[in-house]
């Protein structure tokens, strides 16, 4: 192999691991946003559970593959209301996915798609299971987990080679998708930080998120204020073990919706916005 095929494969596999990892930290756009905007009792009603749908694009920004289209994220909630003798408060039924899309499978040479499934408690909200599928080219993965908040405990199992393995965890738990609607209760003011044990794939991490600015920005939705939002996903400890930096903007509002976001990596800048919101279940 030459050195110049060689640098196109090791840089088409960085891409992918990266882009991979990237579905699971634009999980976070959502939960990042809602975090500016008011601390909330339990038992407050949750606007997420009538139904919630989220659908971002992403493109790249760099050279030949610059406004090309990468990827697309689609986040959904539903809720249940099911007696379970813990009171009234419904389970929450998530679902978050992010798949390639436009040129960039012909461009790199492969596809990915990454699903997640989260059950979820409303009342203390907290992840309850988690189903996690990851695809790359041929490769498959499938993980599943159960959290089990008496003994503090989760159970981590990989199907594709029928490993299991167990951690602890302090409350409240999340999984990369649950946190999504975990932190839509929490309240960070510009300038302050905030952190949450969030469990993936068999690892419990601190995921820190702090406010940075207040500013004005075109969206989907208009011209809306909005609050600049740096989740530190980025690390030797963290989620996504490369250097890079995650900004998101989140409407300075009662939406609490996250409407853009920029990844910056050494290959380049990824741009991703929103760019479709329904709500489809009634009031």
């Amino acid at each position: 192999m030459s050195k110049s095929n060689y640098s196109g494969l090791r840089n088409r596999q960085f891409l992918l691991a990266l882009l991979v990892r990237l579905g699971i930290a634009i999980v976070f756009l959502a939960a990042t946003a809602s975090a500016t905007l008011g601390q909330e009792k339990q038992g407050t009603p949750l606007t997420f559970a009538r139904g919630e749908e989220l659908v971002y694009q992403a493109e790249f920004t760099r050279g030949l593959l610059r406004g090309i289209d990468v990827a697309e994220f689609h986040f959904q909630s539903t809720s249940e209301q099911i007696s379970r003798g813990v009171g009234d408060a419904p389970l929450l039924h998530l679902t978050g996915d992010v798949v390639s899309k436009g040129l960039f499978p012909r461009i790199a040479g492969f596809k990915f798609h990454q699903h997640i499934e989260s059950v979820a408690d409303a009342e203390p909200f907290t992840v309850l299971r988690t189903k996690k599928l990851d695809e790359q080219g041929k490769r498959i993965k499938e993980f599943e987990a159960t959290f089990n908040h008496e003994t503090r405990k989760a159970v981590w199992t990989e199907h594709s080679n029928s490993s299991s393995t167990s951690v602890d965890f302090s409350e409240p738990i999340q999984d990369v998708l649950t946190v999504i609607y975990y932190l839509r209760t929490q309240k960070l003011d510009v300038g302050q930080s905030f952190e949450v044990p969030v469990s993936d794939a068999g690892r419990v991490f601190g995921l820190s998120v702090k406010a940075v600015e207040r500013k004005e920005i075109d969206s989907v939705l208009g011209r809306v204020q909005a609050i600049r939002i740096e989740p530190a996903l980025f690390g030797d400890t963290a989620l996504v073990r490369a250097r890079g930096t995650l900004s998101i903007w989140i409407t300075d509002d009662d939406r609490r919706l996250p409407v853009r976001a920029q990844l910056k990596v050494d290959i380049g800048t990824f741009d991703i916005k929103l760019k479709r919101l329904s709500y489809p279940q009634p009031k």
